[in-house]
């Protein structure tokens, strides 16, 4: 059924149906929540007293292979978005096609990368093209869910916060011209912070604002540069991310409060960025560089509303309380949250080592210089885009050996198997032991995370990206093996028949088994790390994410749909330090906590 009028902008208040309307809207990302649990966070959204679900679609995901889409399961866009319409739920779709998120390269796929003299967000040729190839599928999707066909699709994001990277002034009409061409009919918008304001826009999209607090007349620098339009705050940023080895950051209920307060009281749309943050499941969290690289950690709780394990917070019911003074009638009632269980400790059964595995991964690539991860002729030549990589050569003697600052991101460095060091960005050098004869000299590789934000998106190629050189002279004759550790890579190890149960040396770096035990119906727990190194977890072959011991994360979610009554099987993959068992807790510590309300906002960056 086609309706009218859709959402407007065409005076100092929006209108829907011809109705005065203010957003009142929150983000959850669905590829970062299980989707049997879609529907319990969405609920208590609508109970909150939400209006709007905002959402970013993530073309690395997506689009995992050129041309190879995936709009099934977890990635059903389409039931997500008529889930959020069923639930009384209007949408606004944020499909970038970059999004940063805090998610590995902005959500852009690491094959296009592989052509080097690519420049992401410009009208490169090359880029031109996969955007227009992944559009033609992507709009295809989403078209029949806008508003003028009967969906709950009211607007539509261009770009998001082009005005903080804004390299190319051809490029937001590109995008624009992408989505109108294809048949997207709804209220257009753009999305920057304050600086980016003054080049983000593009004509005919509606300008909105991402702050966390009120200074600097943030809003009425919105209301100057675009005067008798609505205001919107499309980023209200309810919390903020952690990166690792640094504190987990929370932003105070009674401060948060105040702000959006003020917010609305000024008659301004809002979108809480985020209201449920989720977790960044597997490889894909991202990382920022601004002079010093770190990476995100897996939880993207956020310090939200909603927890990462879908509970209310008192954040939550605080916003409740406001928002319940713009509805004429009495909200629904809160769902309860998923019942949690610390389980009895996982003991570790069986090893592998990575020595061991090299057997059930593809044949190695052999190459005089090193190749990064996405120029490896693996994954139908579209390249290794997540996880670890191994590079191995052989040297005759010891010294000095120096990365020249091309390990991307680290580096665990062996000598016939024997540990001796790690390189990474800050650390450069390690010293070689002299030994007779030929040795092998391997690098186990790790891609952290891609850098989601700023000016060195272009520069994300991961592995060994340039020469290595022991003692001045460039190591040459490599053999490359990929180890992205997607699941049929760890179904061929748990059938391998090859696990170990003698716990001897070189078992480390390596894959280390345990199996939990469920009586009745499963529920969420959180695994704890804290005794253990840095790996990730696979848990019935679902990889729950990355864990270190420098923290502030020690604590994994793991929600309930993933597990079975009866046996399910664990696999860490530990790089440097293994404990005899894995523990359980109904409840997460996110470490020592640091409020980013008494920060200068330039330090969050």
């Amino acid at each position: 059924m086609s309706r009218l009028e859709g959402l407007k902008a065409n005076s100092s208040q929006f209108t829907l149906e011809g109705e005065p309307f203010r957003i009142l809207g929150g983000s959850v990302h669905y590829f970062r929540v299980p989707r049997a649990y879609w529907e319990d966070r969405l609920l208590k959204m609508k109970a909150c007293g939400l209006n709007t679900l905002t959402t970013y679609v993530p073309w690395n995901l997506h689009e995992p292979e050129r041309g190879t889409f995936n709009f099934q399961d977890q990635l059903d866009l389409k039931a997500y978005v008529s889930l959020a319409a069923q639930l009384g739920l209007w949408v606004i779709l944020r499909p970038g096609p970059y999004i940063c998120a805090e998610w590995d390269l902005g959500g852009l796929p690491s094959w296009l990368l592989q052509d080097e003299e690519m420049q992401l967000r410009t009208t490169y040729p090359g880029f031109v093209n996969a955007v227009n190839l992944y559009f033609d599928k992507l709009i295809s999707v989403i078209k029949p869910l806008m508003f003028e066909g009967g969906g709950p699709i009211i607007a539509v994001q261009v770009e998001n916060e082009y005005g903080s990277f804004a390299k190319d002034d051809k490029y937001m009409p590109f995008i624009k011209n992408c989505l109108q061409s294809r048949g997207i009919k709804e209220l257009l918008m753009t999305s920057d912070n304050w600086e980016g304001l003054r080049c983000g826009g593009v004509e005919g999209a509606l300008k909105t604002i991402n702050l966390q607090r009120l200074s600097f007349g943030a809003i009425q620098h919105l209301a100057d540069i675009q005067p008798q339009k609505p205001l919107m705050v499309m980023e209200y940023w309810s919390g903020w991310f952690d990166v690792w080895g640094e504190h987990h950051h929370v932003f105070h209920a009674e401060d948060m409060l105040a702000v959006v307060s003020e917010i609305l009281d000024r008659g301004v749309s809002i979108n809480l960025y985020m209201f449920h943050g989720g977790t960044s499941f597997g490889f894909m969290n991202g990382a920022m560089d601004f002079g010093t690289y770190k990476s995100q950690v897996t939880s993207y709780d956020y310090d939200a509303p909603l927890s990462e394990a879908g509970d209310c917070t008192p954040k939550y019911h605080h916003l409740r309380n406001l928002f319940s003074q713009y509805h004429s009638e009495p909200l629904p009632g809160v769902p309860s949250s998923p019942e949690r269980k610390a389980y009895s400790p996982a003991f570790i059964q069986q090893h592998l080592s990575l020595w061991d595995i090299l057997q059930f991964s593809d044949k190695p690539h052999k190459s005089d210089k090193p190749v990064n991860m996405e120029n490896l002729p693996v994954n139908n030549n579209n390249g290794q885009s997540y996880g670890y990589t191994l590079y191995e050569t052989t040297i005759t003697g010891g010294g000095a050996l120096n990365s020249r600052n091309n390990i991307r991101d680290r580096a665990v460095v062996f000598v016939n198997r024997e540990c001796v060091g790690c390189l990474d960005y800050k650390t450069h050098e390690v010293a070689l032991p002299d030994g007779k004869g030929e040795r092998t000299l391997s690098f186990l590789v790790e891609n952290c995370g891609r850098v989601n934000y700023g000016k060195a998106l272009d520069e994300q190629r991961k592995g060994i990206v340039g020469d290595i050189v022991l003692n001045n002279t460039p190591l040459r004759g490599f053999s490359i093996s990929c180890f992205d550790m997607k699941p049929s890579f760890i179904k061929r190890l748990t059938n391998s028949g090859q696990w170990k149960t003698d716990f001897k040396s070189h078992c480390i770096p390596g894959f280390f088994q345990a199996r939990l035990c469920v009586d009745g119906p499963p529920k969420d727990t959180f695994v704890s790390l804290r005794s253990w190194g840095k790996g990730i977890i696979f848990v019935n072959g679902q990889n729950l994410g990355r864990y270190w011991f420098i923290g502030p994360q020690h604590f994994l979610y793991l929600p309930a749909p993933w597990l079975r009554s009866g046996e399910n099987e664990i696999i860490v993959f530990e790089e440097q330090r293994v404990h005899d068992k894995l523990l359980f807790a109904e409840n997460p510590d996110y470490g020592k906590v640091i409020d980013v309300y008494k920060l200068p906002f330039c330090t969050l960056l």
